[in-house]
C-alpha cells in the first residue's frame, strides 16, 4: 500500500511525502501506521478522525484533516492523505 500525504495552504502544496507499507497488517493498521509516520516527518500532532473524515476516506480513499481535526494549532489549511496504490 502506498499513501500520499500533502500539506496545503492557500491552495498551494507546501510539502508532500509518500509512505509505503508492504507488511501483512490490515488495511486500517497500515493507514494508521502511515499517518503516524507522516505526522512524525511533518512534526505534527496526530489528527483526530472525525465522523465526516472517516466517511470521506471510506468513500474516496482520501481524507482531509483541517484545524478541527488537530488539538494543536496548525500553520497550514489542511493535511490530505490519499491511498494511491493498494496491495
Amino acid at each position: 500500500m502506498r499513501i500520499w500525504a500533502k500539506e496545503f495552504k492557500d491552495n498551494r502544496m507546501l510539502r508532500d511525502m509518500v509512505v509505503e507499507d508492504v507488511s501483512d497488517e490490515t488495511r486500517t493498521h497500515k493507514i494508521f501506521h502511515a499517518l503516524d509516520e507522516i505526522c512524525y516527518e511533518f512534526d505534527l500532532s496526530k489528527p483526530i478522525w472525525l465522523d465526516h473524515t472517516v466517511r470521506e476516506f471510506q468513500k474516496h480513499a482520501k481524507a482531509r484533516f483541517y484545524q478541527d481535526n488537530f488539538v494543536d494549532s496548525i500553520d497550514f489549511d489542511y493535511l490530505e492523505i490519499h491511498v494511491i496504490e493498494e496491495d
